[in-house]
């Protein structure tokens, strides 16, 4: 075979590969959950339940044991993920964990966390915090412009991207955070878990939950 017919192969197998590429597009979002079981997702079953087509958990009457959390099956690293959240009760806290692990022999989990609720006068709703790892919050959105976007008692959509070290949030649409972590051997992959916080008695639930995995995006 010549030179010019294996240069004219290769840029032909180029060509065919970037069509599909393009005509592929970029990755679509995919279902994490679907509406009727808890398939793809592992945790006290015992808590968390279906109702209505959400994933549900806690209590309108009593006290909530312990913090507890639902995690996915499967771990992620960057990722854009999408889902519609509501919190009823006196308890007012719940959340959503990302790049997160079990802790081991504890109901735990380890890791970033998307915050839902109330806490020392303020909403919380769409801040970061650091779940039994360094313990604290890592960024707030606006307090004015993040009370008057949540719908108490009410769902809320919420959107969690996260691109190597950058993590932003948005709660019905207002972005809350635009945080980059700057600190060594910080986790930049793991499970996806939702949250019912210990204490009052609190309703946490969680519907129509999708992730769109990137690669190579900034």
């Amino acid at each position: 075979m010549s030179l010019q017919v294996t240069s004219i192969i290769l840029s032909l197998a180029i060509l065919t590969t970037v069509r599909v590429a393009f005509a592929e597009g970029p990755p679509k979002p995919t279902s994490l959950f679907d509406g009727k079981t808890l398939n793809g997702w592992e945790g006290d079953k015992k808590v968390f339940r279906v109702e209505e087509g959400a994933i549900v958990a806690g209590s309108a009457t009593d006290k909530v044991a312990h913090n507890d959390f639902l995690c996915t099956t499967k771990e992620y690293g960057d990722f854009e993920l999408r889902l519609k959240a509501k919190l009823v009760g006196a308890g007012d806290n719940a959340g959503i964990q990302f790049r997160s692990k079990r802790v081991p022999n504890h109901f735990e989990v380890s890791g970033y966390q998307c915050d839902m609720g109330n806490m020392t006068g303020r909403s919380i709703w769409g801040s970061l915090y650091d779940e039994s790892r360094r313990n604290k919050f890592l960024a707030h959105g606006d307090a004015d412009a993040v009370a008057k976007a949540v719908k108490k008692d009410d769902w809320n959509e919420i959107f969690i991207q996260c691109i190597g070290p950058k993590i932003r949030i948005t709660v019905n649409g207002i972005q809350t955070i635009d945080y980059t972590e700057t600190e060594a051997n910080m986790a930049t992959s793991g499970v996806i878990a939702l949250q019912i916080h210990g204490g009052a008695p609190a309703v946490a639930s969680y519907k129509e939950i999708t992730i769109r995995e990137l690669k190579g995006e900034k």
